[in-house]
């Protein structure tokens, strides 16, 4: 009785030479197809021969035919270099329209007023059958190792600092203001430097283990420190906080204009330029390494790229939120 057969001797290259031999049921034309030489076709079919213990090609008057065992192993040998072909295959195939796939995204809600609702409705339309979930970010639930994990795909942020780990590109920029109420004294009495510091802000709770956030990161390098009275992780509560208190919230300039021009407009509420220089907020997006070369993240986040760049332009600013 034959033994179980040693799989370490079998390679991919043997049974690419097995299942064509078996198609052409000549060594002479399976040389020529594989670009080998006979030789070495004649080799790797003694070699087939042994593993097997049948001959699987025998001489029938002037040509060659298969025994029923070759007869048998075309099939299961076809299906075996189709799987190893689709496992070693970079799936540049990738069709949005036909996946069946679950992105998420990590991101805060200060990015809700186009931004998120833009990349959300693209990605519907484009691969319908794909679930979009937006994860909030928060410093319990470190982003680097999300990432890592699979639990998120892709992060948008805007801290000075990401994680040098990830990868990294550039979404867009942002100034930064601050609203206060209408009814507000400073709205009058204008401000100085201690003035704005010693005013009752409030600011969001952070995104990230350990983070400042990039206003205070900046007042942190020159040595200032705001009077923060309320924190929140809520971003997009916080205009109504300010409408109905002497509240200063400080962020990006489009973010304060949602609730002044269009989507609050009942809200009586005042932008006013910080009196401390700020840096633009630059905003970005950040993937790990595991995702790099997955043709279908690699759609995602070339689908936030283009959002982000088509809101851009529409606007004529630095920023998709005009």
């Amino acid at each position: 009785m034959k033994t179980t057969t040693d799989i370490d001797k079998i390679s991919l290259h043997l049974l690419k030479v097995l299942h064509t031999v078996l198609q052409e049921r000549s060594v002479s034309r399976t040389a020529l197809k594989m670009g080998m030489h006979q030789p070495g076709v004649s080799s790797a079919l003694r070699q087939l021969r042994a593993l097997t213990g049948d001959a699987l090609l025998v001489r029938s008057g002037t040509g060659m035919v298969l025994t029923e065992q070759g007869a048998r192993m075309i099939e299961p040998c076809e299906r075996v270099l189709t799987a190893a072909q689709r496992l070693f295959d970079d799936h540049s195939d990738f069709e949005p329209s036909k996946a069946n796939l679950t992105f998420r995204i990590g991101a805060s809600d200060f990015l809700d007023p186009l931004f998120l609702p833009h990349i959300v409705s693209t990605l519907r339309s484009q691969a319908p059958m794909c679930k979009v979930i937006i994860h909030s970010l928060s410093a319990h639930a470190p982003y680097t190792q999300q990432l890592a994990s699979g639990e998120l795909d892709v992060v948008i942020g805007n801290w000075s600092s990401p994680s040098v780990e990830l990868h990294r590109v550039p979404l867009f920029e942002d100034d930064i203001v601050s609203i206060l109420a209408q009814h507000n004294p400073l709205v009058v009495k204008g401000w100085e430097v201690d003035t704005w510091l010693q005013a009752e802000h409030i600011a969001p709770t952070s995104t990230h283990l350990g983070g400042y956030g990039v206003i205070d990161e900046h007042l942190h390098t020159l040595g200032l420190k705001r009077h923060i009275v309320v924190r929140s992780q809520n971003f997009s509560h916080m205009p109504n906080m300010v409408a109905a208190s002497l509240l200063v919230l400080t962020t990006g300039r489009h973010f304060c204009q949602r609730y002044i021009q269009g989507f609050t407009g009942h809200l009586s509420l005042v932008i006013k330029e910080p009196p401390i220089q700020f840096p633009k907020m630059s905003y970005y997006q950040l993937w790990h390494e595991r995702s790099h070369a997955s043709s279908a993240q690699v759609w995602l986040r070339s689908t936030v790229k283009t959002v982000a760049d088509q809101l851009r332009s529409r606007s004529g600013q630095d920023h998709p939120l005009a």
